[in-house]
């Protein structure tokens, strides 16, 4: 199988590269008033190439973005995640040979600091998250198709691994994509798009093992990317990064497993070409969900129903850029913010809180290989 700079590579001769300038630094000012830092992550592979891990002041009133300094020694920061008080900051370092992850002490936030620098356990880290026990760090390795799970310390550095579990395919390596924990709590889940199945596991909180619950396959070659759930928790939306597909799940918070309800297309009927849906994003209401598209540069809006149970492709915007790899809601849920990857930018859309509707972009700002973005609340 190809490696990870391999693939991304790949996937990035599909969509168009543009130009764009390069982030700079601003005046400390940025601090004071409605301004609070924002966490950019870039690849370092792209052309430009990206910082690694930025910190961006944005304006809560306006919703603009201005730039503000590099976080050295943080590189390829493909994926952003919080403690549960947020005041640790974790990374992954997807293509850095073998992997790491870091953890960065975020007590003055606009100056985060570097705790530490642990191996991910695994090749091609691409998402992680806190379980929320606070105890424990688990990671997506997404060449390797493995999910590791590393103890966390009393001031938020990251400890010693403590389990590290191997994904199994049969039409392709398996290519373990996201690692999250369910509403409820009690159950760890993780998406690999190589194998074609969600994987369901409990995680025992003084040992830190995975024990496998249920093994979800979905169509194969669907490629299943990330799953996000609805806020009542009962429904979760797993995209399908190679059939350009989104699936309605029921969630059994008691059993720990899904059942299947139903799966749209994340484009019109007249779409052509080829089209590789990211990330999804569900706004806190419940009633409205997003799905960056790469290749047709679009952001699917998906209109909610049934508390959940049912979902409407109701339009499709520009994202105003080139690949957009993810996408999220700012906290006042009145813009959707979108890092196109190959075009190097942030665009900003604003949003209707009642329609659910997204505007033109109104703000475009430079960031070579942007990939993720993360409001720390």
């Amino acid at each position: 199988m190809a490696t990870t700079p391999n693939r991304r590579a790949f996937l990035t001769a599909l969509g168009a590269v543009g130009t764009t300038t390069v982030l700079a630094g601003t005046s400390s000012a940025q601090s004071a008033g409605h301004h609070r830092p924002v966490y950019l992550g870039s690849f370092s592979w792209t052309d430009p190439p990206g910082k690694g891990l930025q910190v961006v002041a944005h304006d809560t009133a306006s919703g603009a973005l201005r730039p503000r300094s590099t976080i050295d020694g943080v590189p390829d920061a493909s994926w952003l995640a919080f403690s549960r008080q947020r005041h640790v900051l974790y990374t992954t370092n997807e293509l850095v040979p073998n992997g790491s992850i870091t953890a960065l002490n975020l007590d003055d936030p606009w100056n985060p600091r570097i705790l530490n620098t642990r191996s991910s356990e695994g090749a091609g880290p691409t998402h992680l998250s806190v379980h929320p026990t606070g105890r424990f760090l688990l990671t997506a390795n997404y060449t390797d198709g493995t999910v590791a799970v590393h103890r966390l310390e009393g001031n938020g550095a990251v400890g010693e691994p403590t389990d590290l579990v191997q994904h199994s395919a049969t039409r392709r390596a398996p290519k373990a994509h996201q690692v999250i924990t369910d509403p409820s709590g009690r159950w760890v889940i993780t998406v690999d798009l190589g194998a074609d199945a969600v994987h369901t596991y409990h995680l025992d909180a003084v040992d830190g093992k995975l024990r496998l619950n249920q093994r979800l396959p979905v169509r194969s070659g669907n490629g299943p990317r990330h799953v996000e759930f609805h806020p009542e928790g009962r429904y979760a939306y797993l995209v399908n990064e190679l059939a350009s597909t989104v699936t309605v799940l029921e969630w059994h918070a008691n059993s720990g497993e899904f059942t299947t309800v139903s799966t749209l297309d994340t484009r019109p009927p007249d779409a052509d070409g080829e089209n590789f849906p990211a990330e999804i994003a569900v706004d806190s209401a419940g009633r409205f969900c997003y799905v960056t598209n790469r290749g047709d540069d679009t952001v699917a809006v998906f209109t909610i129903g049934n508390r959940g149970a049912r979902l409407r492709l109701s339009d499709t915007v520009s994202t105003g850029g080139a690949w957009p790899r993810h996408c999220t809601l700012a906290p006042s849920r009145r813009w959707l913010y979108v890092s196109n990857q190959n075009s190097g930018t942030i665009t900003r859309l604003p949003r209707d809180r009642s329609t659910g509707r997204l505007g033109p972009v109104a703000e475009t700002v430079g960031a070579p290989g942007a990939v993720v973005l993360a409001f720390r609340g």
